[in-house]
């Protein structure tokens, strides 16, 4: 049986299960802070439809977070029963944000949603904002630790191997935290989530415009949309670019397999506007450039370059004559602890042990590598580089036409005249998927740049995977498959029921007539 099989299925199965489990996430992040506003303003206010529009829009949150849910217990499994060997490797660092977050994040997050939906009736509105708010801060601060864990994984800091234990164990707990990568990663995936569910709304509400039915209703949560979903998308387009430079500090494989950068150019370098990137021969074989943006966005100065992938190449095969050294000698400390030569090498070479384990998918003694083997294992550490450039680029055109429709949604909301043009309303009404598009877009760029690495730099992802059998990973996949496209399926339908009733759902009175007549 060849291990690519089980590596493959293994990767595509948490690939689907993870990109199913994104198109519930972003929506839980915005549309929770949107609340947060709507019950603000109705307690500032003591407008009723203020209340009305909490009410209604968090039903559609309701059966959106239920949901995702569903879907993320079931990811989290997978590192066990999945990727056996990467629990070990990594699990006391890669635990311990993770159990954090269903301690604390989880718990506060699902508490204070319990009482958001059956506490209306039984605490004062002060009381239930203050619900409201903790149910938002809970879902951030779940996504703050999922996200220093996978943050890890790109830039493993606050970390290092024990040959004692044959594991990573942390050294610095809060150098975890405080992980620059996972930081801009967070800001820039809940600024993400913020655009979804500003869109979300904006689109729902347009789509009432559009029959002129529950207009007032409508035309308020079109407002808060629009101020709403015009902050967050400034905001990831300024922390896109923070995360694009820590990618450049941390992984600059991936940044230069992004933007089709085959050779080291002059500082400040030009980007590739577009291209048309050709791996084989590791070249573009055409490109429209502008010179120096790429030097400044990726360096922020005019004088540092960015290496290309040819030297990328050149360094990684120095690395990984040096991680032959560092797994030699572990193999020798396994057999002899006391070995004073062989912990002297280990601790000069032990940086690039992991480069030296990419030799693993051409031989089972790496010592034994030849030239040849340690050759395409150098080219193995830079990902496909057209799916890459192009991901990146649909997502950062979706961006600039998201900006520019909350743009116009803003400018008209504040003239007061937005209800009247009915091609702002068609454009948000149809633009409702690109929120999603563009975060599974981005997702892609972030964890198919990291191959050939589950951590980044320190275990490769083909030694990272349990040992099962390619029948029961074609069964477990078609089983994920089928049950998540069931549940998407029920949350469209959910999502479509309930937003056609309208706020007339509440059972109030106050739309009933609005709602029917139309």
């Amino acid at each position: 049986m060849p291990i690519d099989s089980v590596v493959d299925l293994s990767r595509l199965q948490f690939a689907a299960t993870a990109m199913y489990h994104f198109l519930f996430v972003p929506l839980t992040l915005g549309m929770v802070w949107m609340l947060v506003i709507m019950e603000s303003v109705h307690v500032m206010t003591g407008q009723v439809v203020y209340r009305d529009m909490t009410r209604f829009w968090g039903k559609l949150f309701g059966i959106n977070f239920a949901l995702g849910v569903t879907t993320g217990i079931t990811l989290e499994f997978q590192f066990g029963t999945n990727w056996a060997y990467y629990s070990h490797y990594v699990g006391d660092i890669f635990g311990a944000p993770l159990a954090i977050e269903g301690l604390m994040a989880f718990f506060l997050e699902s508490t204070f949603i319990g009482l958001f939906f059956f506490g209306w009736d039984r605490l004062s509105r002060k009381q239930h904002l203050l619900v409201t708010i903790l149910m938002a801060v809970g879902t951030n601060l779940s996504a703050l630790w999922i996200l220093i864990a996978n943050g890890w994984m790109q830039n493993p800091v606050g970390a290092e191997f024990s040959y004692e234990t044959m594991r990573m164990e942390m050294t610095d707990f809060w150098a975890v935290v405080f992980n620059p990568d996972a930081q801009a990663k967070f800001v820039h995936t809940v600024s993400a989530g913020y655009v979804t569910g500003a869109m979300f709304v904006l689109s729902i509400s347009s789509w009432y415009l559009l029959r002129k039915r529950d207009v007032e209703f409508a035309r308020k949560s079109f407002r808060i949309a629009a101020a709403f979903g015009f902050a967050s998308v400034c905001s990831v387009i300024v922390l896109g670019d923070e995360s694009g430079y820590t990618v450049g500090e941390a992984q600059q494989t991936k940044l230069a397999a992004m933007e089709a950068m085959w050779h080291t150019e002059p500082a400040p370098a030009s980007f590739n506007l577009i291209a048309w990137p050709n791996q084989t021969e590791m070249k573009n074989d055409w490109a429209i450039e502008i010179p120096w943006v790429m030097g400044l966005i990726g360096t922020r100065s005019v004088d540092r370059e960015i290496p290309g992938i040819h030297e990328i190449v050149a360094r990684n095969r120095q690395r990984i004559d040096s991680g032959i050294v560092a797994v030699k000698a572990l193999e020798t400390l396994r057999a002899d602890r006391g070995n004073a030569a062989a912990l002297a090498a280990f601790d000069a070479h032990k940086a690039d042990l992991g480069f030296g384990l990419l030799l693993k998918k051409y031989t089972d003694d790496v010592g034994a590598a030849t030239p040849a083997m340690r050759d395409a294992a150098a080219r193995d550490t830079i990902p496909g580089v057209a799916p890459l450039f192009w991901s990146f680029r649909l997502m950062v055109a979706l961006g600039f036409w998201m900006l520019a429709l909350f743009s116009a949604a803003l400018w008209y909301s504040v003239k007061g005249c937005f209800a009247e043009r009915r091609w702002l309303l068609k454009a948000a009404l149809w633009s409702l998927p690109m929120p999603w598009f563009a975060c599974e877009v981005g997702w892609l760029v972030a964890e198919y740049g990291r191959q050939p690495w589950t951590i980044y730099g320190v275990l490769p992802t083909r030694l990272s995977v349990s040992t099962l059998s390619v029948g029961s990973l074609y069964g477990s996949l078609a089983g994920f498959i089928g049950f998540y496209t069931v549940l998407l399926v029920i949350e469209v339908f959910l999502m479509q029921r309930f937003a056609r009733q309208g706020p007339g759902s509440l059972g109030t009175g106050r739309y009933a007539n609005e709602a029917t007549a139309h």
